[in-house]
């Protein structure tokens, strides 16, 4: 029995092995650039040398996602096409030497702006070296451009017909982990918040809000592939959707990272103001534990919520935040109260404890599920009347196709009730 078991957890490794995105990229790059390799030995006028150059564009045409994959086509193929007739007229005014290939150069980098060739730009300068550096520079002009042409098409059907991975999943584990960093930061502000806290501890806590803003970077770059991953993906239904939620998920994170770090400075100025001293009163500090305990466990659910696809799971995400919400919003107005006495007894650093109450009850708010359906739908608002503004013809076009379906449906489900 043991032996089965073993046996099924490394089926399911080598399964899952199989199925990560960079595993299965790294496939369809290899096969896209042999297949290229193999058709452009067959077509290339010039038989001399190896066409690598079809496999190289193949290899960088298969991106990671179709809407790279689009753009890294025509850009790399305009940026070659370029690159060829600039050394097609240069070759026929002047011959190869030092001064005229520095010419070629700025000629041809000044050309690749131009036509926007972008991260291609060096491409048309070599392109345009590569052909003026032989005698017959005609027949290796086309035959490079045969070879691009033939790596981009392949590279281009090879994503339209084995679509790339969808990058979802791994930007979902980006958000949820950088969730889960902010609730230990908050678990361990609440520690300190009730006890007595030295001022280079509180320090300390300020630097690790800091580097959130890192861990912000990385994710959003996550985020934008699984958003590029969605764009014209056959596999994917409601793309603009997924990409709406986990969008406006990550900016909602982004807020709290930052009201956290301004309540980890409230927290220094506090220790450094009060030391030795503690932040707060015994029963104000364990409150506010409570408080940021309750705020922690509501972030990584509302990560959760924004990374989970399915509807069912989504509603009961969508529950239990509003459930863990509703009592930090409860406890928020106990610690009030109790700041509100404090200030009276006290008034001492009453700017700082007020502040502390607003940046939480601003976390608060940021994830607060009528807030966050009310941004959803203006965030989907923007992005139709963007497209219908870029693209008029096409979204009349798409409005009267699905007007024609929905009326031959009202048909056919008026023709099965008679």
């Amino acid at each position: 029995m043991r032996d089965v078991r073993e046996t099924a957890v490394t089926a399911l490794r080598r399964v899952k092995w199989l199925r990560d995105p960079m595993v299965v990229q790294a496939l369809r790059s290899a096969a896209a650039a042999s297949i290229a390799y193999v058709i452009a030995v067959r077509l290339t006028p010039d038989k001399s040398a190896a066409p690598l150059t079809a496999p190289l564009t193949a290899l960088l045409v298969v991106q990671v996602t179709l809407y790279a994959t689009l753009k890294m086509s025509f850009r790399r193929v305009n940026a070659v096409v370029a690159g060829v007739l600039v050394a097609i007229a240069f070759s026929q005014l002047v011959g190869l030497s030092w001064w005229s290939l520095a010419l070629l150069i700025v000629a041809a980098l000044g050309v690749g702006h131009l036509v926007r060739a972008h991260e291609f730009v060096a491409e048309v300068a070599i392109s345009a070296m590569l052909v003026l550096g032989v005698t017959s520079h005609g027949s290796l002009a086309w035959a490079r451009v045969v070879e691009t042409l033939i790596g981009a098409i392949v590279g281009l059907s090879f994503n339209l017909l084995l679509a790339p991975p969808v990058w979802v999943e791994q930007a979902g584990e980006s958000i949820e982990g950088l969730a889960r960093r902010v609730r230990q930061l908050m678990l361990r502000m609440g520690e300190e918040a009730a006890n007595s806290t030295p001022f280079h501890e509180a320090a300390a806590r300020l630097h690790e809000a800091r580097r959130l803003d890192h861990d912000i970077g990385e994710v959003d770059e996550d985020l934008r592939q699984a958003e590029d991953s969605l764009r014209f993906n056959p596999r994917v239904r409601e793309g603009l959707l997924h990409r709406v939620v986990l969008r406006t998920g990550l900016d909602t994170l982004e807020i709290c990272t930052v009201v956290m770090r301004v309540l980890a400075r409230t927290f220094t100025d506090l220790a450094k103001e009060r030391e030795p001293e503690p932040l707060f009163p015994p029963e104000t500090g364990t409150t506010l534990q409570q408080l940021l305990s309750e705020i922690a466990d509501a972030v990584v659910s509302f990560a959760v919520l924004v990374t989970t696809s399915a509807s069912a799971n989504a509603e009961s995400a969508e529950e239990r935040l509003t459930t863990e919400l509703r009592q930090a919003a409860a406890t928020r107005d106990k610690l009030a109260q109790l700041l509100l006495e404090e200030v009276q007894r006290d008034a001492r650093q009453w700017q700082l404890q007020g502040a502390v109450l607003t940046e939480v009850n601003r976390i608060i708010d940021e994830m607060d599920t009528e807030h966050r359906s009310r941004r959803l739908l203006e965030e989907l608002d923007h992005h139709t009347r963007e497209q219908r503004e870029r693209m008029p013809r096409l979204t009349r076009l798409r409005d009267r196709v699905r007007a024609r379906l929905r009326r031959r449906n009202r048909g056919a489900a008026a023709r099965r009730s008679r």
